[in-house]
């Protein structure tokens, strides 16, 4: 159970951090948090689609990473990522964003003080014999802000690609060699048509914000579906994927 602390100097003047990290805390992961900045970046390893929270009733963007629950086809038997880009929430464990208990609505680095990577026993300090926030620590502190400054901007993100109603539910029907058939439901990505029939002046206004950028990524990120049954393939545990095929969801099931 992780216990996260805000990090300061009085508290956490000797503590540390392993010099090799592992991401063995993704390991029966099947999707991760991704932000729409990273789509670009994230298209050349795993399809990204959009999920929706039934309890906040939001929606947020995810890397897809198994083709079922408590699957990670991306992690080694080492504990390694075994892609080429790894989301930025996967790499700043055990580090996350806090409120500050000193400072009124402020967000600051916590850390997991019961993690397996902490402990005045490992090799990176976090603050130096004078007190002040080591090179590391400045960098963890660093990403944290761009990692919260891209969680802003995916959520405006998200809600206008909702407001527009430019999401399109689909379906994954996954066929194994057994004959068997499997579907995976609750995935939504861009609809294609309706991007294309947007108005000029929309198609201007998405252009000069970038906002086609992480559109066309999500789009394309889809054919790493394939990819996904490659690795499932190669692991000699699972049944053998023979296809995947991805469908709107039709609207008499959505009813």
């Amino acid at each position: 159970m992780a216990k996260l602390e805000p990090v300061n100097i009085e508290k956490h003047k000797h503590l540390k951090i392993a010099a090799k990290r592992d991401i063995r805390h993704i390991a029966n992961q099947h999707i991760v948090p991704i932000t729409a900045p990273e789509f670009a970046q994230g298209v050349t390893t795993f399809p990204i689609f959009i999920v929706k929270d039934q309890e906040a009733n939001r929606y947020r963007s995810v890397a897809m990473l198994g083709l079922e629950s408590g699957e990670n086809l991306y992690l080694t038997k080492e504990n390694v990522w075994g892609g080429i880009y790894a989301p930025q929430t996967v790499g700043m464990i055990p580090f996350s964003l806090g409120l500050d208990p000193e400072k009124e609505n402020t967000l600051t680095a916590c850390i997991d003080v019961e993690s397996d990577l902490v402990g005045e026993d490992k090799e990176l300090a976090l603050f130096d014999e004078k007190g002040e926030p080591t090179d590391l620590f400045k960098s963890v502190e660093d990403s944290l802000g761009r990692l919260y400054n891209n969680e802003v901007l995916t959520e405006k993100f998200l809600t206008e690609v909702v407001e527009l109603d430019l999401l399109e539910e689909i379906e994954m029907t996954i066929s194994l060699v057994t004959g068997e058939q499997k579907k995976i439901v609750g995935l939504y990505t861009i609809n294609e048509k309706k991007l294309l029939e947007l108005s000029d002046e929309k198609v201007i206004d998405f252009h000069k914000r970038g906002l086609f950028i992480p559109m066309h990524a999500m789009l394309s990120s889809v054919n790493q579906v394939h990819r996904l049954a490659q690795l499932r393939n190669e692991a000699e545990q699972n049944v053998k994927v023979t296809g995947i095929k991805l469908s709107p969801k039709k609207d008499e099931e959505k009813a």
